[in-house]
């Protein structure tokens, strides 16, 4: 049986495939009606609601983006900043984020822990203390490890420390500045995304910029998110007294003469709440300047977020990418029409968005996944249809993305879905899935060449693949290129 190898299904098919059913008659070619963007849709809405997905990866509470934006656009409205400038500030908060998943893998290799923690309590910590600093790297540095193992990691992080965080940042940094660009966003919001880690004294990171020469934008976003985290762990006062007390090294004093400026404020705090907290950040958007949506920037906007979600793991570099191509060929074959396989695309380029919430000792493990790591790994499919549901335009196409699991003798995951109960969208999605798992390399196998690959899904046939779509795959893979 392929699932007894592991160099049979990868990661994520790992299930028992050992339950016999009968062939599906898989000749229904239905699907829900394509959502199209309206001439109201904002481009703003769909960042808002896919914010989701970068502090998923950043380790912070659901909403920190929009919380981040809330409190900078604030900031500043009460420095007077213009129409134009207070858009680029507004898409600079909420696209701040974009270049987190990069140093992931990075960040797991150099601690050997769950990288989600890592993040979320370095967050909490003033790298210019060198006292905060060692109690963090001493927590972190190889949880679990032996003894030897984790003094190795101390080292290396003692001697390298400077060197490593300029490193992770500016991976950071630039791979956000050049995914906004890529947006068509001008180069002011990506000039404030890249240098959203300097500091006014400076002794941030990547270029060491000092006071005014940092964009404004980033000076203000970088005081939004950590006043974000500290009141998220620890209330208004706690956000107040953290931010003070930066003032003169990270922060820039006018700017923190602004924030505290909307201490007073109960309606500023008041916010910050959960609820109806994006239909608040929304109103924030200068109205004259509100970007709309249209067919091919909803693409640029899908392609971007396949771009994150595939940086998590140096094992899923261009999978996302991939997958729509694949998926979009067997769905030539099935004779879908372009405006319903542009759709598709869309929900194969987006089906992994859920896996930035998991961490990468699961994601690059070499070795055998435990009970509690698979279960991690099967979360992800959920997190996909949770995170596409927020967005307007996606509602059709969540629960199809978020299915890419589910399997034909209904042995898959998270709803154990089975036969016809699965949309013929999400099985070609499955199996264009399935098909470069296996062609690409993996943590624990190499890749597979492209013969023996169609010959180990021909042994799932209607057991984990449709074989309606294994058919369509297999009259296209001449087409496939190189893994």
């Amino acid at each position: 049986m392929i699932a007894s190898t592991r160099l049979a299904l990868p990661l994520c098919y790992k299930a028992a495939m050992n339950v016999a059913v009968d062939p599906l008659l898989l000749t229904d070619r239905s699907m829900p009606a394509a959502v199209q963007p309206e001439a109201t849709l904002r481009l703003s809405e769909i960042i808002a609601a896919l914010s989701h997905a970068l502090d998923l990866t950043e380790g912070q509470p659901a909403g920190h983006c929009l919380r981040a934006c809330w409190i900078g656009t604030h900031i500043g409205r009460t420095l007077g900043l213009g129409p134009a400038a207070l858009s680029d500030l507004f898409y600079t908060l909420l696209l701040k984020d974009t270049g987190c998943s990069s140093n992931a893998a990075r960040l797991w290799e150099l601690y050997g822990g769950d990288e989600l923690i890592t993040k979320r309590d370095f967050k909490l910590v003033d790298s210019q203390s060198l006292l905060q600093l060692a109690r963090f790297v001493l927590k972190h540095a190889g949880p679990g490890e032996a003894m030897r193992s984790r003094i190795r990691r101390l080292i290396n992080l003692a001697r390298n420390g400077e060197a490593l965080a300029t490193e992770l940042i500016h991976t950071r940094c630039e791979r956000g500045a050049a995914i906004v660009r890529r947006l068509g966003f001008g180069a002011s919001v990506a000039a404030g995304i890249f240098s959203l880690d300097e500091h006014w004294n400076g002794n941030g990171r990547p270029e060491g910029l000092r006071g005014e020469a940092i964009p404004l934008a980033a000076r203000i976003a970088l005081l939004a998110q950590v006043a974000d985290v500290f009141h998220t762990v620890g209330g208004q006062q706690a956000a107040c007294a953290e931010v003070q007390r930066r003032i003169g090294t990270w922060f820039d004093p006018q700017v923190g003469q602004a924030f505290a400026a909307l201490g007073d404020d109960p309606a500023f705090w008041a916010g910050l709440r959960p609820e109806g907290l994006e239909q608040r950040v929304m109103g924030l958007e200068p109205v004259a300047l509100t970007l709309l949506i249209d067919e091919p920037r909803l693409d640029s906007l899908t392609q971007a977020f396949a771009e994150i979600i595939d940086a998590k793991s140096n094992f899923t570099y261009g999978h996302s990418q991939r997958v729509a191509q694949y998926a979009d060929a067997v769905a030539l074959e099935l004779g879908m029409e372009d405006e319903r396989r542009r759709w598709l695309r869309r929900g194969a380029l987006l089906h992994d968005i859920g896996k930035l919430g998991v961490s990468n000792g699961i994601l690059d493990k070499r070795g055998a996944l435990d009970g509690a790591e698979w279960e991690a790994v099967k979360r992800h499919a959920r997190l996909t249809e949770d995170i596409l549901i927020r967005v307007r335009v996606f509602t059709a196409l969540a629960p199809i993305a978020g299915a890419h699991h589910e399997r034909p003798d209904g042995n898959g995951y998270p709803k154990r879905l089975k036969g016809r109960a699965i949309s013929l969208e999400t099985r070609i999605i499955t199996t264009a899935d399935i098909f470069d798992a296996i062609t690409a390399e993996r943590p624990y196998r190499g890749a597979i060449p492209l013969e023996e690959a169609l010959a180990l899904m021909e042994r799932e046939r209607d057991i984990a693949i449709d074989g309606q779509c294994l058919d369509a795959l297999q009259r296209a893979a001449p087409w496939k290129a190189s893994p």
